[in-house]
């Protein structure tokens, strides 16, 4: 019984004691009880290394879960940046298709443009043989009855009017011959608007004349030019000297 209570007492002594091992062995005790103190003072020294170790770990372990939280909410930012980015890249690959298709369309309409891009001409002469046209008691449009070309159309030889098919810049010249007996006189009209005229006098001593003119007109569709001879004028009216030409220099 005492020997039991010695062990209480010297355990509890070691357990409470602020003194380290080697103080305690130096203490008297019986060699039973100095060996268990002794393995007693390792395990308890091994514990407070393990105690150690282990908050140390707990330490590395609650770093370590911050930085894994750390990680993977840099992770998410970053996935949600990458969507952001896929995003904005297919909306800029669907603007990129829509001006390329933009660009297509306007090229194909260029094209187009090009490929119906209006052509015009024409010259006719008066015709009728070799007689004189006029003179007349009144001013007389002059109708030019030989087509010689008529691209587009534009010119009929039924009433001598050139109607403009498109708006544009035209150019118009008009030549002819006469004889000297009467005075010769042509004027070319936009619509009732006298534009450019020639003519010639009468004189007895030159038996033949010829005279002409030119000009560029800005035209706009449906617009009408024509030749009128002057009152009590006259101009020969074969197939070759006295004639109205005209063409569409660029469309507007």
């Amino acid at each position: 019984m005492s020997w039991t209570i010695l062990l209480i007492v010297s355990l509890f002594c070691g357990l409470i004691s602020a003194q380290d091992d080697a103080a305690i062995l130096t203490q008297g005790c019986f060699p039973d009880i100095c060996d268990l103190l002794r393995e007693f003072g390792a395990v308890r020294e091994k514990l407070r290394v393990l105690e150690t170790r282990m908050e140390d770990s707990e330490t590395r372990l609650k770093d370590t879960e911050t930085r894994l939280k750390d990680t993977e909410t840099r992770l998410k930012e970053s996935e949600t940046r990458l969507k952001d980015t896929e995003t904005r890249l297919k909306d800029t690959e669907t603007r990129l298709k829509d001006t390329e298709t933009r660009l297509t369309e306007s090229e194909t309409q260029i094209l187009e443009l090009k490929k119906e891009k209006k052509t015009v001409v024409f010259s006719a002469a008066t015709g009728g043989g070799d007689t004189a046209i006029g003179p007349f008691n009144t001013d007389t449009t002059l109708i030019y009855r030989k087509v010689i070309t008529n691209i587009g159309a534009a010119y009929s030889p039924y009433t001598g009017v050139f109607v403009a098919p498109v708006a544009g810049v035209y150019y118009f010249t008009i030549f002819f011959h006469a004889g000297g007996k009467y005075e010769a006189l042509l004027r070319l009209y936009k619509n009732n608007d006298l534009v450019v005229l020639t003519y010639d006098h009468r004189c007895t001593s030159d038996s033949a004349d010829n005279g002409g003119n030119a000009v560029f007109l800005q035209l706009v569709q449906r617009d009408q030019v024509y030749v009128r001879l002057g009152v009590n004028t006259h101009v020969w009216g074969s197939d070759y000297p006295t004639t109205f030409s005209g063409f569409l220099v660029t469309e507007m």
